[in-house]
């Protein structure tokens, strides 16, 4: 059972004063829809259905190109289908047949939901979540993280609740003008239809919570989104009794200024536990996935002093630590967050810090990693270490770098070994990642159990050994033409301007060939991603690309920070490249990358790149699910690839060494690169035998899935988080 929102025993009332948004649609909308479909509505209702294959059909099938103009948004599919169609469905008794099973599916399993009221619990923390592109709610990696996170505790019946904010402009659209250069829009959510509802109490007022934020209260509402068997509650500002100013706390993610950054973070983890405490819970573990939650740890400070006056914020800190765990993403100190003293000490009151039973010097302090330095700016990670029980890294050499990078808090400590950082890899949401089609081959050839078995390492590499060549090749085939027709549709348009450019055709139809080897490289564009080192011998190059016997074919993703002019500028030349060879109809660029279209490369490329410069990709996923699509990863060794890694199952750049010197590293990781499209990926994905398939390259396919997928899937993931580091049993003892 999940937490009764409305159950008086469990709520304490809002407090008296004007609630109403500035935008007034709270998302209530429920389309009325012929008797025997208008479960559709429920469906709609929990993300559930955007990882069950069944479920995004229901929806589709309704009218596959209003799905695609909707965004692959349910709720506002729903919203503006005509009723012709809707009743054409319901006459449709094999459709009806689906939505009765599928709903009948949907209620068994939300059924057996854990019960969140009593402990143990989890209260997971995170700034983002990529549950669906329907809920844009998300950056990149750290959102899709945190959402196949909650899925697989959903799948796993994990007592797990989560907190984080609700963007009401979300991250912002990628557009490539016909020059090649990024622009970048922004949507106000609160004019679409979102799987959100207000949270309420037993009067039926609105949960909210208030936080001081530049010397007044601000105050945030609570909406829910339903995860399967999880609650994702996200807080809000955009409320009428806000200041301008403070309605815009939630405006943009990641956007805005250093004073922003603060305040939003002071909202999350701040307001994140005083939300806990209107709903009526006390977790056992608070998990705060990256430092921007770590404020956190400050309000229940707070909270334990408050409840023992006569204790010391020492006290408070060991009783804090009891309950906390972190969890970071960043490899490198530049990419934790660091406010200006100055900044970080006007956005918290003296009334504050003196609740906590510190001076201004010792709250500053704790954000310092180096206490010997008072000149140092506040940072979340050494916030978040200190006042946490466990910290880890997000793989095992993500573990190590981040040893090294905090052994300075541990002046007591001889070397980074010592320092009580571990890893715990991260690991992808199988059932939504792994495309349709191999679900249902695996579903035939494997069993309908095959989401258990892949659990099992042994178990699911002898099952994988019952699919044929065969069968991989012609469900790979099916997804990579899939592919090239939404890469066709994707850049295909009227007004291409005056320059040629890979993101933008008038014509399409000789674009990409299923029978040329396919290459994907989709990710954000920032320096230490190398987007250029594919280019550094352009010639050498447009040769393998031109090749009459064995071309190769490039799709390409990823947008630029809005304020990065240098990777906004890697990106053009990258449209533009052109040198009278076939590039323009053998790359393209698909704009404004998000899951959806993520879901249509990592089904259907042929090998997935990857090279970032060691060792500053702390772990990776996009190749987690490309490996689980029998994609091969062509990937430098850092990150999930060292470990997922066997000679067989895909393709290492270079070695595990290092240069200090990057352009050194870079031209040699370059010439690796280079080498290894040359004399290996290429000669085996045309090396076809006397059966017509290329057999080796198969083997290798098959290899990938029976070992990548049970690895890197993120119910491993968060069973190594159960078992490491919750330790639910040892808290509830």
């Amino acid at each position: 059972m999940e937490i009764a929102e409305t159950s008086p025993s469990t709520m304490q009332a809002a407090p008296s004063l004007d609630t109403t948004p500035v935008n007034e649609n709270n998302f209530d909308f429920v389309r009325k829809l012929p008797e025997n479909i208008a479960w559709l509505n429920e469906i709609s209702a929990n993300f559930y259905w955007c990882w069950r294959p069944e479920g995004v059909a229901l929806f589709r099938d309704l009218d596959p190109e209003l799905w695609d103009k909707c965004e692959q948004n349910p709720r506002l599919m729903l919203k503006r289908i005509s009723g012709l169609r809707l009743w054409q469905r319901s006459a449709d008794q094999a459709y009806v047949a689906r939505v009765e099973r599928f709903y009948s599916e949907f209620c068994d399993y939300t059924a057996a939901a854990s019960d969140l009221t009593t402990p143990p619990a989890i209260a997971y923390f995170c700034a983002e979540y990529g549950v669906h592109n329907s809920l844009p709610n998300y950056s990149g990696g750290l959102g899709i993280l945190a959402g196949d996170h909650l899925k697989s505790a959903s799948d796993l019946n994990v007592p797990l609740m989560a907190i984080g904010l609700l963007y009401r402009y979300g991250y912002f659209r990628q557009q490539i003008s016909h020059e090649g250069w990024q622009k970048e829009s922004y949507n106000d959510i609160f004019e679409s239809e979102l799987a959100l509802t207000p949270v309420l109490d037993a009067a039926g007022e609105r949960v909210m919570v208030s936080v001081k934020i530049r010397g007044r209260e601000v105050f945030a509402q609570a909406w829910r989104a339903r995860v399967g068997r999880i609650s994702l509650y996200l807080l809000d500002t955009n409320l009428g009794r806000n200041s301008e100013v403070d309605r815009l706390i939630t405006g943009h993610l990641y956007g805005g200024d250093t004073e922003t950054r603060i305040v939003q973070e002071k909202v999350l983890g701040m307001g994140g536990v005083r939300l806990l405490r209107k709903l009526g819970v006390d977790p056992a573990v608070y998990h705060l996935n990256e430092g921007h939650a770590a404020f956190s740890t400050l309000e229940l400070s707070r909270e334990f002093l408050e409840s023992h006056p006569d204790g010391t914020f020492a006290d408070a800190a060991e009783a804090v630590r009891e309950k906390c765990v972190f969890t970071t993403h960043t490899p490198v100190a530049a990419g934790n967050d660091v406010f200006p003293t100055a900044t970080l000490s006007e956005c918290f009151s003296s009334e504050f810090i003196g609740s906590l039973k510190l001076t201004q010097n010792e709250f500053l302090a704790l954000g310092r990693a180096d206490l010997s330095d008072n000149s140092e700016g506040f940072g979340m990670s050494p916030l978040a270490i200190r006042m946490c029980r466990s910290a880890n890294g997000v793989s095992e050499k993500h573990g190590e770098v981040s040893r090294q990078l905090w052994l300075k808090m541990f002046p007591d400590l001889a070397d980074a070994g010592a320092v009580p950082i571990t890893s715990v890899t991260n690991g992808v949401h199988a059932p939504t990642w792994i495309a349709p089609v191999f679900q249902d081959l695996y579903d035939s050839r494997i069993g309908p159990d095959w989401q258990t078995i892949v659990r099992d390492p042994a178990g699911w590499a002898a099952a994988a050994e019952r699919l044929s060549d065969s069968d991989i090749w012609t469900a790979h085939r099916t997804l990579k033409s899939l592919l090239i027709a939404f890469i066709r549709e994707r850049t295909k348009t009227k007004d291409t301007g005056s320059k040629d450019t890979i993101n933008e055709h008038e014509d399409t139809r000789q674009l990409f060939s299923p029978d040329i080897l396919t290459i994907g490289f989709a990710r954000r564009v920032a320096a230490y991603k190398r987007w250029d080192l594919l280019f550094t011998d352009l010639e050498r190059l447009l040769r393998m690309v031109d090749d009459a016997e064995r071309p190769v074919q490039f799709v390409f993703a990823g947008k630029a920070h809005p304020q990065d002019n240098t990777a906004k500028t890697i990106l053009q030349k990258l449209m533009s490249i052109n040198h009278d060879s076939n590039w323009q109809r053998r790359a393209v660029f698909i704009e404004d990358y998000d899951q959806e279209i993520a879901r249509y490369l990592v089904h259907g490329v042929d090998v997935w790149m990857n090279v970032p410069r060691r060792p500053m990709e702390a772990s990776g996923t996009s190749g987690m699910k490309a490996a689980m699509n029998g994609a091969l990863n062509f990937s430098v060794l850092d990150g999930w690839w060292i470990e997922g890694f066997n000679e067989i199952n895909g393709f290492a750049i270079g070695g595990l060494d290092a240069d200090d010197n990057d352009d050194v590293m870079d031209a040699a990781d370059a010439e690796a690169l280079y080498r290894t499209l040359e004399n290996e990926i290429i000669p085996t994905y045309y090396g076809t035998g006397d059966s017509g398939l290329p057999a080796e390259w198969i083997a290798r396919m098959r290899n990938s899935i029976a070992t990548l997928t049970p690895q890197f899937s993120s119910d491993r993931m968060v069973a190594d988080y159960l078992s490491n580091i919750y330790n639910l049993a040892e808290r509830s003892a």
